[in-house]
């Protein structure tokens, strides 16, 4: 069971940003960091894909409402790599079924990206656009610090995945009534772009 607070701490960082832990679980792995890391994390290929989709979420994640389509989008995307990555995890050290570390991983991706997801709509109710900025900064040196930190101290790292998760969810919870703003908004938008493109068209006689 000696991987189970790696495979933890991945599934955390992976709902949050799952490029990030596939990029740095590779670099650590091919730089000889870590023998925990997997080789097929450390192909060239991998990496370079990894590297191209974190750019384009590092962008991304910083742009209001463009963030959380792009969550939306992620909503699948995050669990299943959290799980896929998890299971090379346990089938690496051999120490976790890897079907049980697939599920821990995906599940605890699926409840940080929640998290992450939630954050972001409560923030975009807000007009200006640095608290995305700051958000996504702080999210990314998160994830980064936290993974780096896992390799070589996976206990610590788990508790500290699990306490930000806990803390998550209580902010989520606080700020349920700015995200269903959000999601009022979101839904009052879609409505008048639908009308717009009935009137557009069936012009009046």
């Amino acid at each position: 069971m000696s991987v189970l607070p790696l495979v933890f701490t991945s599934g955390w960082a992976s709902g949050i940003n799952a490029y990030a832990v596939i990029l740095l679980f590779g670099i650590f792995g091919a730089t000889g960091v870590s023998d925990e890391v997997p080789e097929s994390l450390q192909r060239t290929d991998v990496l370079i894909v990894a590297g191209v989709l974190f750019l384009c979420e590092a962008v991304a994640d910083k742009i209001p409402y463009v963030d959380s389509i792009w969550d939306s989008v992620h909503t699948v995307i995050r669990p299943v790599a959290g799980a896929v990555v998890a299971a090379l995890l346990a089938g690496e050290s051999g120490s976790l079924p890897e079907i049980a570390a697939g599920a821990i991983g995906g599940s605890t991706a699926l409840m940080s990206h929640l998290v992450k997801s939630g954050t972001r709509m409560a923030i975009n109710t807000s007009p200006e656009p640095f608290s995305n900025v700051a958000m996504s900064v702080a999210e990314d040196l998160g994830v980064a610090g936290i993974i780096t930190f896992a390799v070589f101290n996976p206990v610590a790292a788990a508790i500290i995945a699990a306490t930000l998760l806990v803390l998550g969810i209580v902010v989520v919870v606080f700020l349920a009534s700015r995200i269903r703003r959000f999601l009022r908004r979101r839904a009052q938008r879609r409505e008048e772009k639908r009308l717009a493109a009935t009137v557009a068209g069936h012009p009046p006689g």
